[in-house]
């Protein structure tokens, strides 16, 4: 026979139990993020059990009314969430719209992995008529991301964006300087299309030359965005005009073995053809 106070004691514990459960169901929230262009209508929900803690990351595309695509999407990592509009405001907005000029509107989903200054992507939606499906590619940003604007007034946006192989490559993340990069999506790829825009090149080099010169005056040695402005420079066709400047510029006891670390890195990515 169960005692009075041993019921009251298994009373106590139970209703504890429930109100743990209580407190962790309110804890963990949902959200969705939405955007919208013509009869296409996109949803990305997700659970946020606790904080800096993302799962369940489902994708819905919907048109004219009609679900098309509705599925759970991969995640890196627990920290891996989706940020909406990754540099525009509402946070919560998804871009929908044509960025390769076919009347039909592509849906872009960035991400956040996580992380101190780490790392951004965009999962890159089309619809193929022919199959009434979405095809999708995943493009990767770094430690940076990306500015939609259309640069050359065709009525189609561009990734205005930045290379980010240079990222702590020839000194700390901090110091680091980075040229420009602009990419166009075109027919379910994306294509770099930077050189086509040798103005903006040029403001880039001269700002990064003015960072260089910023930064010699607080004490770094600028090779971070020394950089950066000869792969700039080689952009523009002026890698030899370019060199000179650098190797004037930079004088310190290890400039041999920064000069040729610098052409080989421009090398193999692709600056000095």
């Amino acid at each position: 026979m169960i005692s009075i106070r041993s019921f009251f004691n298994h009373s106590l514990i139970a209703f504890a139990l429930v109100s743990v459960a209580a407190v962790l169901a309110q804890t963990a929230t949902a959200a969705t993020l939405t955007g919208k262009s013509g009869n296409v209508q996109v949803q990305i929900s997700y659970e946020k059990p606790q904080e800096y803690q993302y799962k369940n990351v489902r994708l819905k595309i919907i048109r004219s009314g009609q679900t098309v695509l509705d599925q759970k999407l991969p995640q890196d990592s627990e920290y891996d969430r989706p940020v909406g509009d990754l540099l525009e405001a509402p946070e919560n907005k998804l871009p929908v719209l044509d960025l390769d000029g076919n009347k039909e509107p592509e849906v872009i989903a960035d991400f956040f992995t996580g992380g101190a200054h780490c790392c951004t992507y965009s999962l890159i939606y089309r619809y193929d008529s022919k199959s009434k499906q979405y095809n999708k590619i995943r493009h990767e940003w770094g430690n940076g991301g990306y500015r939609l604007r259309d640069l050359d007034k065709d009525g189609l946006p561009e990734f205005d964006s930045r290379d980010d192989r240079f990222a702590a490559a020839f000194t700390a993340y901090a110091a680091s300087g980075y040229p420009l990069q602009i990419w166009q999506y075109r027919q379910g790829k994306m294509v770099d299309v930077t050189r086509r825009y040798p103005k903006l090149i040029a403001n880039n080099v001269t700002e990064l030359w003015q960072t260089y010169t910023q930064a010699r005056q607080q004490g770094d040695d600028g090779k971070g965005f020394l950089s950066a402005y000869l792969a700039d420079k080689y952009m523009l066709g002026q890698g030899e005009d370019g060199w000179q400047r650098v190797q004037q510029a930079y004088k310190k006891s290890d400039r041999s073995q920064f000069f040729a670390e610098l052409r080989k890195f421009l090398r193999e990515s692709g600056y000095i053809k």
